[in-house]
C-alpha cells in the first residue's frame, strides 16, 4: 500500500516488465510521486543485469496493454510494459497457413 497524503500517494509502486520468448523480466519499484513512464524505466535499468538485452530506449511501451509515451505520468500499481516488434504480421502469417493448409487439401 503507497503512503498518501490528502493531495494523493507519496510513493507510487509499479512493475515493469519485458518479455523474450526465453524469459520474463519483472522489475517491481516504489517511486517518488510523481513520477513519469521514463523515471520508471530508468529504475528499472538501473536493477537490470547489465548482460540483460533489454531495448530500454527503442521499445514502444504502454501501461496494462494501453499504448503510452515515456513523458506520461504513472499511477499507483501500474504495470509499465515494453513491447518487442513483432516477428512477421499476424494477417501475413495467417495468409502463409491458409495456403498451406489449402495446398495439403489439395492433395
Amino acid at each position: 500500500m503507497s503512503a498518501r497524503s490528502p493531495a494523493g500517494p507519496l510513493r507510487l509502486h509499479c512493475t515493469v516488465a519485458y518479455a523474450t520468448r526465453e524469459r520474463q523480466y519483472l522489475f517491481d519499484l516504489e517511486l517518488p510521486a510523481p513520477a513519469s513512464i521514463a523515471d520508471a524505466l530508468a529504475a528499472a535499468r538501473s536493477r537490470a543485469d547489465p548482460g540483460a538485452e533489454i531495448p530500454w530506449e527503442a521499445a514502444a511501451v504502454g501501461v496494462f496493454g494501453e499504448p503510452r509515451t515515456r513523458g506520461d505520468a504513472c499511477a499507483d500499481g501500474d504495470r509499465i510494459e515494453l513491447y518487442r516488434p513483432l516477428r512477421k504480421n499476424p494477417r501475413e502469417r495467417r495468409r502463409e497457413r491458409v495456403a498451406r493448409e489449402r495446398g495439403r487439401a489439395k492433395r
